[in-house]
């Protein structure tokens, strides 16, 4: 067996790992809108697509944002509940999108970095809108709902 059959082989899954996993996901997360249900791929991809829309400017407004992270809310709530061997395997990819959140990302004025539910209390670095909802020094609409003055590391770049 080569090195790398034998690494891959020690990464396989059993079926109480893949029921364990369905599980989790299903106990926190349902189904996505549509019927679809989640799965723990899917919350992956969901949170990825979410670091590459907040590093690229994210063009919603502040709801929208909170219901966009709610898939890292749920693999948090499904993480303790996944077998050791799926945790130690997805962990690198996990670690991975959230450093690029943070660092597309402001924390909250005032507010832990760290903990439970940081990446509920960060907005993004770059904000997109429509000129006509851009407001001079202050979030823009869509945004100002936020409990905080913008934070000058928060660009606003509007486009026509």
């Amino acid at each position: 067996m080569e090195p790398t059959d034998e690494h891959a082989a020690g990464l396989a899954l059993s079926s109480e790992d893949y029921h364990a996993v369905h599980a989790a996901v299903t106990a926190v997360a349902g189904t996505w809108a549509g019927g679809q249900p989640a799965t723990l791929n899917s919350l992956f991809a969901h949170w990825r697509v979410m670091a590459s829309e907040v590093e690229e400017g994210y063009s919603c407004c502040a709801p929208e944002f909170d219901n966009d992270i709610w898939c890292r809310s749920a693999l948090a709530q499904a993480w303790p509940m996944l077998p050791t061997r799926v945790q130690a395997i997805r962990r690198p990819e996990l670690d991975g999108i959230d450093e690029r959140y943070r660092r597309a990302t402001v924390p909250w004025p005032g507010q832990p970095e760290h903990g439970a539910g940081w990446w509920t209390r960060r907005v993004p670095r770059r904000l997109e809108v429509e000129t006509s909802e851009q407001r001079k020094g202050d979030w823009p609409l869509g945004w100002e709902t936020m409990p905080f003055p913008r934070p000058d590391s928060v660009e606003v770049v509007s486009w026509h």
